[in-house]
């Protein structure tokens, strides 16, 4: 058996990432998965959160907005909605969006989709983690 797993990513626009690594730890709907060579074939929901990988060089994240998981014994496909990898996150883009959902959630306004705030906050605040890990 390989010390190491083929990870893709993909989204509807385009693959974000295509390398084989030692371990995968998504956190799927119902909580946090660690995927090594030879795991027992799977398939999870994807909650809003950073994707860790890691490598030989050291671990890197990934912000997933959600999505799907396939594991098997020899690959991880993860098909997202969103993906973004740390070197293309807009900080200041983020920053925007997580004061708007901040705003909208505070509003005692019925016509605001509370859900849909909760989520696009979510997002944001996940994006701005990951940012801030390329800058150490």
């Amino acid at each position: 058996m390989s010390n190491k797993i083929r990870l893709d990513i993909v989204t509807p626009e385009r693959i974000i990432f295509s390398e084989d690594v030692n371990m995968v730890i998504a956190r799927a709907t119902d909580g946090d998965l660690g995927v090594l060579p030879g795991h027992a074939p799977l398939i999870a929901g994807l909650d809003i959160w950073p994707l860790r990988i890691m490598k030989d060089e050291g671990e890197q994240e990934i912000a997933i907005c959600g999505g799907f998981i396939e594991v098997r014994p020899e690959k991880v496909s993860i098909l997202a909605s969103c993906a973004e990898l740390p070197e293309e996150i807009d900080v200041e883009r983020a920053e925007n969006a997580k004061n708007r959902a901040e705003m909208r959630l505070k509003e005692k306004d019925s016509s605001v989709d509370l859900a849909r705030a909760e989520l696009a906050l979510k997002r944001a605040i996940i994006r701005l983690r990951v940012s801030k890990l390329k800058s150490q």
